[in-house]
């Protein structure tokens, strides 16, 4: 596999932000009410994602080492406030729904975490494709939760109707606790799939190993690797 289809499906599954590394929880959990929002903020997160790597990487042998976490915020500030602009001037009921948390994606730790991790220390392609395979897993993760509030919740996806009339809705969903209920069992099904792989002997190491180095250099079910590399940067 190449250098970019590596970053892209290790953002998506193999240190997906929000089913394997639990980042971004906020938005997660507050946005997606319906399949629209959580799509709509996972592309929004994206965009940003994608675009301040670039930016940062091209940069990262001039920022100054001890200046990096306010510089890469100034880059990905600019980005938020030009992709906000954008939303209230074509998009704005999902301006509107999004609300608050478009300018908080500025402090959003999946956007940080890959600046610091992994943008100022390798070249911009790679960057760009981390970037976009970060998002991408974000983007998935709060269409999947939100389309199953949605679901749930109202009896309709992508605000077509899909269950009878006669289906009542369980409104809890589409409230703050639908939220939590559904990322948990999500996370369940990922862990049972975790298990049947294990069982059946495939190397499922990678998948929510809640390793904070990068899966894609580690070294294949080296758990002393990673345990090397994270007693090194501390």
């Amino acid at each position: 596999m190449n250098k970019a289809g590596e970053r892209l499906f290790n953002g998506l599954v193999k240190e997906n932000p929000t089913f394997v590394l639990m980042l971004g929880m906020c938005p997660t959990l507050a946005v997606t009410t319906s399949a629209v929002n959580g799509l709509g903020m996972g592309l929004t997160t994206t965009v940003v994602l994608a675009l301040s790597n670039v930016i940062i990487s091209l940069m990262r042998n001039i920022i100054p080492d001890k200046v990096r976490i306010p510089a890469f915020i100034v880059v990905i500030a600019t980005f938020v406030t030009l992709v906000e602009l954008l939303l209230e001037g074509y998009l704005p009921s999902l301006y509107e729904a999004l609300g608050i948390y478009i300018p908080l994606i500025v402090v959003n730790c999946i956007i940080l975490g890959r600046a610091e991790s992994y943008a100022s220390k390798n070249p911009v392609i790679p960057s760009l494709f981390d970037g976009l395979g970060m998002g991408l897993g974000f983007s998935v993760a709060l269409t999947m939760i939100g389309a199953l509030r949605e679901v749930l919740g109202a009896g309709e996806i992508f605000g077509y109707r899909v269950l009878p009339a006669s289906y009542v809705p369980f409104s809890i969903f589409v409230l703050a606790p639908g939220a939590f209920f559904v990322l948990a069992c999500l996370t369940a099904i990922q862990n049972a799939v975790k298990l049947w792989g294990e069982k059946k002997g495939r190397d499922m190491s990678k998948i929510q190993s809640g390793c904070g180095n990068d899966c894609t250099t580690c070294g294949h079910s080296k758990e002393a690797a990673c345990i090397k590399n994270e007693q090194e940067e501390k």
